[in-house]
């Protein structure tokens, strides 16, 4: 009988399942033990970070590391400012008088689960940490208030893996040895509010003056609530219009958590912050100091409290002589013109060093205060100051104009009759003018007609090259020309641009800071020149230059000039543009210009304008201000020369006055100096003085009255109801030689009322639309060598909307000078009456031939035929 065969379930194929199961037991044991050393590495992990915790907040509880300033200094090093968190104030405030809807809005805010976590929200924590492994860097800060209360009790301030594992064991620690409302407590009382204030009490009383917190209304919880996040941009008397956006976001979480109603939201939003404290005393430097400053942040990456409490040394491009200068002129009154109220004209001013970008000096305004609103950095309609930038710059570089080409000064409308520029400064449409004659006078149509001849896109990209960007192209239209812009610009803007035209083309980057060493000397951050950035071509900024060198000359910009040194520049008003107030005053008045040494931007105005407050004069005490501060800034600077390109033809420079003759000389009654202003075209030569010689009424002879050593004079020697003649001399000292007699002017002051004129009935601009840009008016000349006037669609903030057609509508050129809208001056009146009247005629171009582009356009008024789109169109 055979034997049976073994059962084969332990061997061969049968044997398999048995070990499957074998290895599932080995895996199970080793992931047991994986699963307890785990536990076990937690464990540790977490007494490391709970003893971690203990340790650091025993030695750090009362106490901040606040001990190490940070410096301001010049390029040499020289101390110029020195800036201490620890300076701050603090007024500490205990928790049962901290009002609830205070505790309320900065849980709400900072972090609305603060009952209930232990002091880590882990939550928080892996959204982090999501947002650092995505952006592959420490780019989210702590999320619960606790950790922001052991963030202060840190001596290293750096954004690390490391330090978000320390406050996370630092905030448990807290949590275990503090209750809910004694750290509520303690991070009101310690944060940081920005301008140097610590603490919610301190801040209430420095940004509202408020006393006792129970005072405090809902606007002013969300304001508050909302500094935290970013001290240094959402404070609302340094930042105010990032105050208010953030304070909105504050409302609106106070509203979806229940803590106000929708209606109680709606009217804390639209509350606008005024200052009514009493802020500390003017620093010496503040306004570079703080310029210097959010420039150091921007390029360290650094809060304003890491940056102030570092010991960082910040080395920077000041001019002190010239800060000195323009802060001293800044706190004359006599320089600005008077409010009607205690709201007084403000201003800013900003010199920039073309050749390198460097910034040596700027006042950020009147009476500025440490950590205030800079308004170098304020945007501002530019009016006349943007037509060298726009539309006369950018022809130039085409090379189908020169400073002599001839440009067309009629009674034109464009957009299909919608827009009709004009000067309200009763001089009618001359027809044919130079570009030189048309900047010098800052004539409006001209400009516009240009722009329009060379192609909207042309003047966009032009200024673009210049570091102002418009935007989209698209929704730009003409009132570019004089200004109109979207959103303004910047006196540094402003000058960084022209700064090109002073440096032969070159921009240049402009910046403050040269360096920053920490607090152990190394260097974290250095000035990187661009190097050789030709953005236009040499000859178009010589051509610039050459043009606007007559506007201070003989032009609007005439109180610009600064004795030996050669200026060249723009002045600009914006409209008013306000229902039932005079057309005679302005939003904005600037002056833009430069030396071969500094440009410099001026910029005068009311931060809101309305009835009572505009500004009444012209952009001449602009110019004025720009010549006192340039000439002390320019004291013991070695004078240089304006880059002359090859392609520039050399014009010949008399050695000698003897054949010079003066021929344009101006006298005008200038009612704000109770004096004649005379102004004259400056001739060629070194050194040259102009003697100015008077005769008045009843006197036999003309007497020396004055010797000026720039093409201007005042004569506030004058009497009511007497007649005044003048005529200019040139004078070489060297060669002690006396050109030729000038042209005579004669001015007649009485003592009678001047009438008041009726003024010309003109549109009245409306509301910002997607429609073309009415017509409207123009700022009129006072008399201070200020802007003939400057028009912008909507009151001054023209819309950028690209009108349907450029094509221009032919309107007959009016008979008769429109009448002047400027109203009655002081008890006298004054008569200038040229003896040699200029002829008007066509302008050759430098070679002797009339520019055949501009001369068909002379003989060939635009087509009323066509409506193709021109935006793009070069004429032919």
């Amino acid at each position: 009988m055979a034997q049976s065969a073994p059962k084969s379930s332990r061997s061969g194929k049968g044997g398999k399942p048995p070990r499957k199961r074998g290895r599932r037991k080995v895996a199970l044991i080793w992931i047991i033990c994986l699963a307890i050393l785990a536990v076990l590495a937690a464990a540790v992990a977490y007494l490391l970070v709970i003893l971690n915790g203990e340790r650091i907040l025993s030695a750090n509880l009362n106490k901040l590391d606040l001990d190490r300033s940070t410096i301001v200094a010049d390029a040499n090093g020289n101390q110029i400012a020195k800036i201490s968190i620890a300076g701050g104030n603090r007024e500490y405030v205990q928790y049962k008088d901290i009002p609830q809807a205070v505790r309320d809005a900065f849980v709400a805010v900072e972090d609305k689960r603060f009952y209930e976590h232990g002091g880590v929200d882990l939550f928080g924590i892996g959204r982090a940490l999501a947002k650092d492994v995505v952006a592959r860097s420490m780019v989210e800060g702590a999320s619960t208030i606790t950790q922001q209360l052991a963030r202060n009790l840190f001596l290293n301030a750096d954004k690390t893996w490391f330090r978000k594992g320390t406050e996370a064991s630092i905030a448990l620690a807290l949590e275990r040895h503090k209750t809910k409302e004694e750290i509520l407590e303690l991070y009101l009382n310690r944060i940081y509010f920005g301008n140097g204030q610590y603490g919610i009490k301190t801040a209430a009383k420095y940004y509202f003056g408020v006393g006792d917190l129970d005072q405090l209304k809902t606007w002013q919880i969300a304001t508050l609530a909302a500094i935290p996040k970013g001290p240094s941009i959402y404070n609302p008397y340094k930042h105010p219009d990032n105050s208010m956006e953030r304070r909105a976001v504050v409302l609106r979480l106070m509203a979806d958590q229940g803590l106000i109603t929708e209606e109680e939201r709606a009217a804390a939003a639209e509350i606008v912050y005024k200052p009514t404290m009493a802020m500390t005393s003017t620093s010496k430097f503040a306004s570079y100091t703080d310029y210097a400053i959010d420039e150091a942040l921007q390029k360290l990456n650094l809060t304003e409290e890491e940056l102030l409490s570092g010991g960082y040394t910040i080395y920077t491009t000041i001019d002190t002589d010239a800060q000195s200068a323009m802060e001293s002129e800044f706190s004359k009154d006599s320089n600005f013109e008077k409010s009607e109220d205690d709201t007084p004209i403000q201003g800013a001013m900003v010199i920039m060093d073309q050749h390198d970008g460097s910034l040596k000096a700027m006042v950020g305004g009147r009476d500025y205060q440490k950590s205030g609103l800079n308004r170098v950095e304020s945007r501002r309609q530019p009016g006349s100051s943007f037509k060298p930038i726009v539309s006369y710059g950018p022809a130039l570089e085409t090379g189908d104009y020169t400073p002599d080409s001839t440009l067309r000064d009629d009674k034109i409308c464009y957009g299909n009759g919608t827009y009709c520029p004009t000067d309200s400064n009763a001089k009618k449409y001359i027809g044919a003018v130079s570009m030189k004659e048309a900047i010098r006078e800052s004539r409006n149509q001209p400009a516009v007609w240009l722009l329009n001849e060379i192609g909207l896109s042309t003047g966009v990209k032009f200024a673009g090259k210049l570091g102002i960007d418009l935007g989209d192209e698209d929704k730009h239209n003409l009132a570019i020309a004089l200004g109109g812009l979207t959103n303004g610009v910047t006196p540094v803007q402003m000058a960084r641009a022209y700064g090109a035209f002073a440096n032969g083309g070159q921009l240049q980057d402009a910046h403050a800071v040269l360096k920053i060493n920490d607090a152990s000397g190394k260097t974290v951050y250095s000035f990187k020149s661009p190097g050789d950035n030709q953005v236009i071509k040499p000859l178009t900024a010589y051509y610039v230059t050459e043009i606007m060198k007559g506007v201070v000359s003989g032009g609007t910009g005439t109180k610009a000039q600064i004795g030996g040194r050669t200026v060249a520049g723009k002045t600009g008003t914006t409209q008013l543009g306000l229902k039932g107030v005079s057309s005679s005053g302005n939003r904005d008045v600037w002056f833009v210009g430069y030396t071969p040494e500094y440009t410099a931007a001026v910029w005068m105005g009311y931060d809101k304008t309305d009835k009572d407050h505009y500004v009444k004069k012209s952009s001449g005490q602009a110019a004025a201000l720009f010549s006192k501060v340039m000439t002390k800034a320019l004291e013991g600077k070695k004078k240089q020369s304006f880059p002359v390109p090859d392609q520039a033809q050399e014009q010949p420079t008399p050695t000698t006055t003897a054949n010079s003759a003066i021929t344009d000389l101006t006298g005008v009654y200038d009612s704000q100096q109770v004096s004649v202003a005379l102004n004259w075209t400056a001739v060629p030569g070194d050194n040259i003085t102009y003697k100015i010689y008077r005769q008045a009424s009843g006197e036999n002879e003309f007497k020396l009255l004055v010797e000026s050593v720039t093409p201007s004079a005042d004569d506030p020697s004058i009497l009511p109801d007497t007649t005044y003649t003048y005529y200019v001399k040139p004078y070489d000292p060297n060669a002690g030689t006396e050109g030729a007699e000038s042209n005579r002017v004669t001015v007649e002051v009485t003592s009678e009322l001047e009438p008041t004129p009726t003024p010309t009935p003109t549109e009245t601009p409306g509301e910002p639309t997607e429609s073309l840009p009415p017509e409207s008016t123009n700022t009129p000349d006072d008399g201070n060598g200020g802007d003939q006037g400057e028009q912008t669609p909507d009151g001054g903030q023209p819309t950028d909307t690209a009108p349907p057609s450029q094509t221009p509508t032919p309107t007959p050129t009016p008979s008769s000078t429109p009448q002047s809208t400027e109203s009655t001056g002081p008890v006298a009146r004054a008569t200038a009456t040229p003896s040699v009247l200029p002829t008007q005629t066509d302008t050759a171009d430098q070679n002797g031939k009339k520019n055949h582009k501009n001369d068909k356009n002379n003989k060939n008024q635009p087509d009323t035929g066509g409506a193709a789109d021109t935006t793009e169109t070069v004429a032919p």
